[in-house]
């Protein structure tokens, strides 16, 4: 399962010392589990022009954006004549694991609600 993680919501979590990301992974304070991680944006609303390529509401990776033609600038995200405000963060891989969702669901509980 993947989530999106705000960079202010890390930086919290990093002051409050809960939380970090080292070398492409989250890793929370006193835990031994590290999650994958991929520098993302959440667009959170249309600037200028048509939204053609739907990114409006969605996450995207910089990969992704890359692949799109678009360009991140600081919090915002340039894709030909259109620009979006967003959000900067992570993409947070965490165990999705069949048969057991209740092990993924109280992950995403902590990530969520606890830290």
């Amino acid at each position: 399962m993947k989530l999106f993680l705000p960079q202010s919501t890390l930086e919290e979590w990093a002051t409050s010392d809960k939380a970090d990301v080292h070398e492409h992974a989250l890793v929370l304070t006193g835990e031994a589990a590290k999650y994958p991680v991929e520098p993302a944006v959440h667009v959170m609303a249309l600037v200028s022009g048509p939204d053609e390529h739907r990114l409006l509401r969605k996450v995207k990776t910089d990969l992704q954006l890359a692949e799109l033609g678009a360009e991140r600038l600081a919090d915002s995200v340039v894709a030909g004549e259109t620009a979006y405000d967003v959000e900067s963060g992570y993409v947070v891989q965490v165990p999705d694991q069949i048969g057991q969702p209740t092990e993924t669901a109280l992950l995403a509980d902590y990530f969520l609600n606890k830290l």
